[in-house]
């Protein structure tokens, strides 16, 4: 079986055969967890880092008001919260969108892994820069695109995400996304009319 997550780190810096070795192992030690499990939650106190084997999940905030905003979708070979640690708390709750398989790495291990391996520690520099950049572009999308506008550019970020992780090879993808998930990433209501 392809470890979605070696191959990502992998194109974003040269890994050595001793690297990927190492990564498999870390990723090896992993459980099944069920549809809307909910890995973390806010206010906990962080724990390890996540990786998505197989599966979906979701970053997420409540509201006082009771209404949830999603903050980012996880895939397979995505990585939760490298530098969460440092915080004393979760300031999110990431929860799985379907079965999943999910490698827990604890935090000491990564961080030795990261101070041997400087080429998987540039890979996983790499990979949260790119998540801050879909960050700030989901942003964006909040503060400035129509809710049309919302949609498609998600439509297209999701899509290209599946497509480099090779879950897909066609021009279109099922998404496990209710109408209620997307609603909550958006900013909109669940029956919102975008004018499709």
């Amino acid at each position: 079986m392809t470890n979605r997550f070696v191959e990502k780190l992998r194109g974003f810096s040269p890994l050595s055969d001793a690297d990927v070795a190492e990564l498999v192992v870390l990723t090896s030690r992993s459980r099944v967890i069920k549809t809307r499990h909910d890995l973390i939650r806010e206010g906990d106190r962080p724990g390890p880092v996540f990786v998505m084997i197989e599966g979906w999940a979701c970053r997420y905030k409540v509201l006082p008001s009771g209404t949830r905003q999603v903050l980012a979708f996880l895939m397979p070979g995505d990585a939760c919260d490298l530098h969460i640690g440092l915080l004393a708390e979760m300031d999110h709750s990431i929860q799985t969108m379907t079965p999943a398989r999910v490698a827990t790495i604890e935090r000491v291990e990564m961080d030795e892994l990261m101070m041997r391996r400087p080429a998987i520690a540039r890979a996983m520099y790499i990979a949260q820069l790119i998540d801050e950049g879909t960050m700030r572009a989901w942003i964006t999308s909040m503060g400035r695109r129509t809710s049309v506008e919302r949609v498609a550019h998600l439509m297209c970020e999701l899509y290209l995400r599946v497509r480099d992780i090779a879950l897909t090879g066609e021009t279109s993808l099922t998404l496990p996304l209710s109408q209620v998930l997307l609603a909550d990433a958006l900013g909109m209501t669940s029956v919102h009319k975008t004018g499709f």
